[in-house]
């Protein structure tokens, strides 16, 4: 067996956080803040290394594999260099664990994991990530489903081919294994998982998706979709419903399973008042990732940004108030697709049919905000395909295609929800305030908005609602808030091309209907 080649004489298999805190204090650099959480760095890189990532090509998957800018193909000579020099690395690391977990709330669908690490924050890290099986349950995983080899702490050791520089987040789909050098943010294991999913679930027929869900109390659920900054954190951490999940999911014949057993919120400006339920999740048991402290009181600045933007924190769902244990739902009612337009051109809400959602969910668009650059006019327009292109592994048609026969199946509301600009793009109109936000959301979940006449916009075929409680009706229509209905008409069209040319990208490699 792959993970018995380890001989280590301080190998720690599932030791508790408290175990884990000491041992971090004592050899990892860590401290603990004043709300309990411990505090600790990943070193250089602070976030993941996409340009590092390798997906090993062998005859089972390498037809399988969308191949190109996000899955850079390895031979399986590298691989097994590579897994070689990480085992003789961590074998003479001063210490070792090995955290075994579940990834996957479906009992029929999930994958025993475990994980080898030098560091004691990773340990802790992977037993708050992972959905933790209870010391009964720990004799299952004599064999293993997936083995993660995290080396991070070593950089790639001489030339091996395909290989670019010292780090390498390598992936063997056929053998379920990953492979970690040169880098020690956390964060690279956590999606390796989902990356692994991504390839598996699809397979047999479930869909993967990249969102946060969460539950009504009729048991209603809704699914969100969303690139960084499109409040998909806050608008699912709703305290008048149940967290199913905060970042990945499954979608089978029974309903929707998280994947995970944690939370990896993001920190910055993090407060009581803006974010209650993340905020009051941290606490002993959570690893606050590059977080700044202060030296004295030991009290963590959100607001901090001087080591990095992407600080980060770790914890058990059960830290959520709310969090709905197990992690599973029903088939979604609703599905929300959010996306911040700094152009200012999108409305507010749209209903989709099952051919738009599919077409939204391929583009996967938001909006990065120009900035104060000199001759900069527009904010840039930014498509991650299925709203994760960075951990897909088959073409994202085929998610897309998924996703439409479910919508069509079960019978799914379908909405298109612009949190970004209104009456004019970014540096002239305004962000729409989160209560507008907030107020259609209620309306989707409690049935008013589906009971409203639409309009037609012209460019997308989108059905938008011309009225929608506790929102102002000319809100709705974001050509109305411009004070040139022109600049809109052509800014709109702009955008509607940047759409199609992302679209025929994807149509154009496809795989066939």
């Amino acid at each position: 067996m792959a993970e018995s080649l380890i001989q280590h004489p301080h190998l720690t298999r599932n030791p508790p956080p408290a175990r884990l805190y000491e041992d971090a204090i004592r050899t990892d650099g860590g401290i603990i803040a004043a709300n309990g959480a411990l505090v600790v760095r990943s070193g250089q890189k602070t976030g993941r290394s996409p340009a590092d990532k390798r997906i090993v090509e062998d005859s089972n998957t390498a037809g399988d594999v969308w191949w190109g800018p996000v899955n850079f193909r390895l031979s399986e000579e590298s691989f097994e260099r590579l897994r070689s020099q990480a085992i003789e690395r961590m074998q003479s690391a001063p210490w070792l664990y090995a955290i075994d977990g579940f990834a996957g709330w479906s009992p029929q669908n999930r994958l025993k994991v475990r994980v080898f690490c030098t560091r004691a924050y990773h340990a802790l890290f992977m037993h708050n990530m992972l959905i933790r099986p209870g010391v009964e349950a720990w004799a299952e995983f004599d064999r293993p489903d997936v083995v993660i080899f995290n080396a991070g702490q070593f950089p790639v050791h001489g030339t091996v081919r395909g290989i670019s520089s010292t780090t390498a987040v390598v992936l063997h789909l056929a053998r379920r294994e990953m492979v970690i050098f040169g880098t020690e943010y956390a964060g690279e294991m956590k999606k390796g998982i989902f990356t692994l999913m991504n390839y598996l679930l699809p397979k047999q027929g479930i869909l993967s998706m990249h969102c946060s869900a969460n539950e009504g109390p009729q048991g209603d659920v809704t699914l969100f979709f969303g690139l960084s900054g499109t409040g998909k954190t806050t608008l699912s951490a709703d305290p008048k419903r149940r967290l199913i999940g905060d970042d990945e999911h499954g979608w089978d014949d029974d309903g929707i399973f998280n994947i995970e057993g944690g939370c990896y919120a993001k920190c910055i400006g993090l407060s009581a008042e803006k974010e209650p339920e993340i905020y009051q999740a941290i606490r002993f048991g959570t690893v606050l990732e590059n977080v700044i402290v202060d030296p004295r009181t030991r009290e963590p600045d959100y607001a901090d940004t001087s080591l990095t933007e992407n600080t980060r924190a770790s914890y058990p769902i059960e830290f959520i108030q709310h969090a709905k244990i197990p992690c599973r739902g029903g088939h979604p009612k609703n599905i929300i697709f959010l996306t911040c337009d700094a152009r200012g051109i999108l409305p507010p809400v749209s209903r989709l049919t099952p051919e738009q959602a599919s077409y939204q969910f391929v583009n996967g668009y938001t909006a990065k905000v120009a900035g104060t650059e000199v001759g900069v006019q527009e904010p840039s327009a930014t498509f991650s395909p299925c709203y994760g292109g960075a951990f897909l592994i088959w073409h994202p048609l085929v998610y897309a295609r998924q996703l439409a026969e479910r919508i069509e199946r079960y019978r799914v509301d379908a909405w298109l929800i612009n949190t970004g600009w209104t009456g004019g793009p970014y540096g002239e109109g305004r962000r729409i305030p989160l209560s507008i936000t907030r107020a259609i959301i209620d309306a989707i979940h409690d049935g008013t908005l589906a009971k409203q006449p639409v309009r037609t916009e012209p460019l997308w075929g989108l059905e938008v609602p011309v009225r929608c409680p506790n929102v102002p009706d000319t809100v709705l229509d974001p050509r109305q808030t411009w004070r040139d209905p022109g600049a809109y008409d052509a800014a709109a069209e702009r955008l509607a091309a940047l759409f199609e040319a992302n679209y025929r990208e994807y149509t154009a490699t496809g795989p066939p209907v």
